[in-house]
């Protein structure tokens, strides 16, 4: 009995620490499937949700109606929360991220930078915690991928010492230009 409660605690307290996840809906697109009788119509819904502390994950969601899409896109998303490697407030080291035609560059920023990107992209990163960051978004325009491309990039991001390792570099040599001119002056 005992541990039954301690299981609903825990599960409660789960529950509540979910609420402090933010939520963007990133694309509500009408798609169709044609049948015999003609075309059936759903609604497809995109989510990003993270904690701004550098958890973020997606999901899609499909159903008659928006609100059951959306229910659908928000558990998925919740579901597929993964760590980003940050740097303060800005990401370790520059990344490209590609999926089919879409390809999304990640470049760090100084502080008081902000958000320097368009549509998915910049939900993406303020919801997983980037404050300053550069981007570029390339080829395709399709938001479903240019977000799946901006996920890739993001998972790519590796710490600085292990990508400092890999490069045959110093630890001092991968920091970005204003964290080596404090470092010296």
């Amino acid at each position: 009995m005992e541990k039954d409660m301690a299981e609903t605690q825990f599960d409660k307290q789960q529950y509540e620490a979910q609420d402090a996840f933010e939520e963007r809906v990133i694309e509500i697109a009408r798609v169709a499937k044609v049948v015999k009788g003609g075309r059936r119509f759903q609604f497809r819904v995109t989510v990003v949700t993270g904690d701004k502390k550098g958890s973020v994950g997606m999901g899609v969601g499909k159903a008659n109606a928006v609100p059951d899409a959306m229910r659908k896109a928000s558990e998925r998303a919740r579901k597929d929360l993964r760590a980003v490697n940050l740097s303060g407030t800005t990401i370790p080291h520059e990344v490209l991220g590609k999926v089919a035609g879409a390809r999304v560059f990640l470049k760090p920023a100084s502080a008081g930078t902000g958000v320097i990107a368009a549509g998915g992209v910049r939900a993406v990163l303020e919801v997983a915690g980037v404050r300053d960051i550069l981007t570029k978004s390339m080829g395709s325009a399709n938001v479903l991928n240019v977000v799946m491309a901006t996920f890739d990039a993001l998972d790519a991001l590796r710490s600085p010492t292990v990508e400092a390792a890999r490069r045959g570099k110093r630890n001092d040599e991968l920091l970005p230009f204003w964290e080596r001119r404090k470092q010296h002056a």
